[in-house]
């Protein structure tokens, strides 16, 4: 089965704009994006670091440092989150089923892939993401001040405007993945490719959203003709 076998991914009418039937535009998507909670409170978390970023100065080459390791770690760290927190096991007390919010809104996502309310990160996760974020950031910045030296402020404020923007990154694929948008450019193209055979064809394989390479290195990127189309894909009813 083909990518563009699946299930079609439209919205319903009048949740985002469109000039003329099958021509939904990059522009109109945009729009959309910027109309939601969480793509703003991103949006301004990355804005305030950047503005304090550039207010301090004292630029140096360590600077890069800490950016690096995340833009390295990143496909990795997006598949680790996709796996053990978006698609957690529930944990069975006194009779009952508890599992994270995340993952809870998460099944409602699979179940749903196209309403917009399932799409972006859930407003309680991200106010709590965005300070563990901040936390991780300046973790990462000692260790590599106590490698490499520096200034401890700086080098976290450039972490944190890499961390925020990759974060963005992250909120603008998937949602734009969710659209009914078409692939133009071959990067974009396989990522769109892979995250809806996710959704609509095995749920054990391709977890990665803005990059594919977690998939590659963690061997869940099979030729899609050799996997079969699972039937708990839109349930989750094999990881909860």
């Amino acid at each position: 089965m083909a990518a563009t076998d699946a299930d079609p991914l439209t919205f319903a009418p009048g949740a985002i704009p469109r000039p003329r039937p099958g021509a939904l535009r990059l522009l109109d998507c945009a729009r959309e994006w910027a109309r939601h909670s969480s793509p703003r409170i991103i949006v301004a978390a990355l804005a305030a670091a950047i503005g304090a970023r550039v207010a301090l100065g004292q630029w140096t080459w360590q600077d890069a440092l800490v950016p690096a390791y995340l833009v390295v770690s990143e496909p990795i760290t997006e598949w680790l989150i996709h796996v053990y927190v978006l698609h957690a096991r529930g944990m069975r007390v006194g009779g009952r089923t508890l599992e994270p919010l995340a993952a809870r809104e998460h099944r409602a996502h699979h179940a749903a892939p196209t309403e917009l309310r399932w799409v972006f990160i859930p407003l309680v996760a991200l106010l709590a993401f965005l300070p563990t974020i901040a936390l991780l950031v300046f973790l990462y910045t000692l260790v590599a001040n106590a490698l490499a030296g520096g200034a401890l402020l700086s080098e976290w404020l450039s972490g944190l405007v890499v961390a925020f923007a990759i974060l963005a990154g992250y909120e603008w694929c998937h949602f734009l993945i969710h659209t009914p948008y078409r692939p133009r450019r071959w990067y974009y193209k396989l990522i769109w490719r892979n995250h809806r055979l996710h959704h609509y064809k095995n749920e054990h394989f391709w977890f990665g959203v803005t990059s594919h390479v977690g998939d590659v290195v963690l061997h869940t990127n099979p030729t899609q003709s050799t996997v079969p189309k699972s039937q708990t894909a839109r349930s989750l009813a094999g990881t909860g």
